[in-house]
Formats: C-alpha cells, sequence, structure tokens
C-alpha cells in the first residue's frame, strides 16, 4: 500500500537558505552556549574572596544573568530550527489526498423548511 501518493506534475523546490540554516544550527547552539556561559566562569575565577557573602551574591548573580540567557539562546535557536523545518517540508514534493465520497456530491441537499 502506498502510504504517500505523490501529486504528478508537481515539480519540487530546490533547497536554499533553510538548508544552510539548518546545517549551521548546530555548531551556533554549541559556541552560542559557550560563549554565554564564560562570564559565569570568569566571575569565579576573578572574584576575590575576601568578603565570603559579598563574592558569593556576585557570583550567583552572574550565574542567574548566564543562565537566563543560555535559556533565551536556546529558545531562539529552537524557533529558527522550526521554522527552517517548516520551509523545507513545504518546499518537498505535494501529496494526494484521500478522497471521501460525500452523500450528496451530485445534488445537494435542500435546507429543512421550519
Amino acid at each position: 500500500m502506498n502510504l504517500f501518493k505523490q501529486l504528478p506534475g508537481f515539480v519540487k523546490a530546490p533547497p536554499g537558505l533553510e538548508r544552510t540554516i539548518l546545517r549551521l544550527l548546530p555548531r551556533v547552539w554549541l559556541f552560542g552556549t559557550l560563549l554565554l556561559a564564560i562570564p559565569s566562569l570568569l566571575a569565579r575565577l576573578l572574584l576575590p574572596d575576601s568578603a565570603a557573602a559579598e563574592t558569593a551574591a556576585r557570583t550567583t548573580l552572574v550565574d542567574i544573568y548566564a543562565i537566563s540567557l543560555i535559556v533565551l539562546h536556546w529558545t531562539v535557536v529552537l524557533t529558527v530550527a522550526i521554522g527552517a523545518f517548516i520551509v523545507m517540508v513545504m518546499k518537498g514534493p505535494a501529496y494526494v489526498a484521500d478522497a471521501y465520497p460525500l452523500d450528496d456530491a451530485d445534488t445537494p441537499a435542500r435546507p429543512r423548511e421550519p
């Protein structure tokens, strides 16, 4: 049984920028995450240990900002990936939908009178 019957005569669109975007996204995700994690690492290495409570508060603040930016970065990358995937699917082949019989296909039913 052929589950996906392609529409005859349909010309597929050539791949475009969406394929390039999908190929670059893993690197953008990884390097962007590492770049956004650098401030948290630097805060742990460069802040002095003179006042432990103050240092812990600043480090925690930097960690919160870094985590929030990383989550934002992941969300943007996922959104771009979904958009590029949708464009890629829409450029693919067209498929024929299964027909179903209509009860009143030749003569429309008369509306009911009140």
